[in-house]
């Protein structure tokens, strides 16, 4: 559900210079000076920035559910692990082929989201891709989540109270966390949440993604939700072309400083 307070607050503002313009005298010294304008614009701007803050978010929310005690602490040891957020690769190609992704993932998410610079965008998606990884999924099925939840806004809320890039509910950190809400706007948090979340539902529904997409959103058995993340995972699908024998760079280092000239160009 998308909040639909912030036309309203700025005809608010603009109704209350309005007002003030009609019933007091002194204001017109303030048309004389200027100043009516700075209110005006002011509160324009208020307008504006509630815009910016408050963001709109998928209304759906996850379910609190009774879990097994070997569930609940499997869960919550995941979530607890420290481990670095990088993934490691014992091959050459699979390190070439993840900084393809990392550089193609960055240009693409540009598009989206002009306001964050490369070394945001680079973090956002190393962290997905590690968190998705560690969790057995996709890392452009997490990406097409995210875009359908949050549109990879971090302090996203829904009006189900759902939170952050991956729209987690509160609970959550009450059953398998350390009970710190606050927490859930952390971006490595919030994505280690969702994907063990997310992996969880999978493994409920046997492996089918459309229930297990339902279950997160608490629409399961419906369409509209699971329709939308499938659909928007096309936007983040990969196919490395480069990975040719002839293509291949002749080091790691050549790849890793193509991914951050890719990165930086943006």
């Amino acid at each position: 559900m998308i909040l639909k307070v912030r036309l309203p607050l700025v005809r608010l503002c603009m109704s209350l210079c309005k007002l003030i313009s009609s019933k007091a005298s002194f204001i017109k010294a303030w048309e004389a000076s200027g100043l009516q304008n700075f209110v005006k614009l002011r509160a324009w701007g208020l307008g504006l920035a509630f815009f910016c803050f408050i963001q709109p978010a998928h209304a759906g929310a996850q379910k609190e559910e009774e879990l097994a005690d070997s569930v609940r602490t499997a869960l919550a040891a995941a979530v607890r692990d420290d481990a670095p957020r990088r993934w490691r690769y014992e091959k050459i190609e699979d390190r070439i082929r993840y900084l393809n992704w990392l550089g193609e993932m960055s240009d693409r998410l540009a598009k989206r989201r002009k306001d964050t610079d490369a070394r945001t965008r680079r973090e956002l998606l190393e962290t997905i891709y590690y968190e998705a990884k560690r969790a057995g999924l996709d890392p452009g099925l997490v990406l097409g989540l995210i875009q359908v939840e949050s549109n990879f806004r971090k302090y996203a809320i829904s009006s189900a109270d759902a939170r952050g890039l991956m729209q987690v509910m509160p609970f959550w950190t009450r059953t398998i966390g350390d009970g710190d809400v606050r927490k859930l706007f952390h971006m490595q948090t919030n994505l280690r949440y969702g994907c063990i979340i997310l992996r969880h539902y999978i493994d409920r529904e046997n492996g089918n993604l459309f229930l297990a997409l339902g279950r997160y959103n608490g629409s399961r058995g419906r369409d509209p939700y699971p329709s939308a993340v499938l659909n928007a995972w096309k936007n983040w699908e990969f196919k490395d072309a480069s990975m040719s024998a002839s293509a291949l760079p002749s080091n790691v280092s050549q790849a890793e400083n193509a991914a951050k000239n890719n990165s930086s160009a943006n």
